[in-house]
């Protein structure tokens, strides 16, 4: 079964890696939201493809979601030496990929191939794909100015109320053509449980994405929520989705996602919006959203998948 899953951030990154253990090698395309990529000390940083990346290869910090297992700090021990301000931790390990992917795009090769050379290195067998190979900068308005999104998210640690978002370089930014592919390839169309705002908007933003998740009409689309019980089970998205005039809840998610996705799966500790989430027309799938451990991430994928085919089955659809 050909899989196209948009993620971002560690719980999209946690679902990819259980999809990718459900599926057949080379199944899964995993496209990952680039608009929180940034630069620091001259190194091109993208938080949310490494963490893909480095969860689907086995060695993301086990504790953290994010970073590299048995990592050490010694860089960066040795720029607070200098006087450099380390606010962002970048491990050993991590600045390797740092260093490579920055003298890649110094000399001109394209994100998405360098992602591709990354990935295999490191044994995976999915398809990493940045939304994009222009760049996109996710810009936060709060009470005291505007922010770029890492300032905001790792800095100032979520802290600031979000009172709009602007997704800078948006309009110039396209999808690629191996983006193309695996959405027209893809059988089941799965959003992760990321940050819908942040996360997954970015994604879906990219003129002609949208477009291009709709043309592949015989996939079916399913979501899974990030919001359980009202919460966040990681990041700020249940404050952000409040100030931004969101409800915090599944409901509140799928209304987001109304008009492109066919599925919905919630928790069943949100099993009572179930009927305002299927008056929107979508199908819903009450289970334990919960990745707790390895065993939960595959589960989790195996319902996921299920379920997709399941409504596919039931609409008449032939992928």
């Amino acid at each position: 079964m050909k899989v196209a899953a948009l993620a971002g951030g560690v719980g999209g990154a946690k679902l990819a890696s259980g999809l990718e253990a459900a599926l057949a090698d080379g199944d899964l395309s995993v496209i990952v939201n680039t608009a929180d990529d940034f630069e620091l000390w001259g190194l091109h940083i993208s938080p949310d493809l490494d963490t893909v990346m480095y969860t689907l290869a086995g060695i993301a910090n086990p504790e953290t979601g994010w970073g590299v297992e048995g990592e050490t700090f010694d860089s960066l021990g040795m720029l607070g030496n200098y006087g450099e301000d380390t606010w962002f931790l970048l491990g050993d390990k991590d600045i390797a990929t740092h260093v490579l992917r920055t003298g890649r795009l110094g000399r001109g090769e394209s994100l998405t191939d360098i992602m591709a050379s990354l990935s295999k290195a490191l044994g995976v067998s999915s398809r990493v794909l940045p939304m994009s190979d222009e760049r996109v900068a996710t810009i936060l308005d709060t009470p005291d100015g505007r922010l770029e999104f890492q300032e905001y998210f790792v800095r100032r640690r979520q802290r600031d109320e979000v009172l709009g978002v602007e997704l800078r370089g948006i309009e110039s930014s396209s999808p690629t053509g191996e983006v193309l592919e695996a959405l027209s390839g893809a059988e089941a169309i799965i959003f992760c449980p990321s940050n819908p705002v942040v996360s997954i908007g970015p994604i879906l933003e990219v003129p002609g994405m949208r477009e291009a998740v709709a043309a592949a009409s015989s996939a079916p689309k399913v979501a899974v929520s990030p919001i359980v019980g009202g919460k966040a089970l990681k990041g700020p998205a249940d404050r952000m989705l409040s100030s931004l005039g969101h409800e915090s809840s599944a409901a509140g998610v799928a209304r987001m996602y109304a008009g492109i996705v066919d599925g919905m799966l919630i928790d069943r500790s949100d099993e009572g919006e179930r009927d305002e989430i299927e008056s929107l027309g979508m199908r819903v799938l009450v289970t334990d959203a919960v990745m707790r451990d390895d065993g939960d991430r595959e589960r989790l994928a195996h319902e996921t998948l299920g379920f997709a085919e399941e409504i596919s089955r039931s609409s008449g659809r032939v992928a």
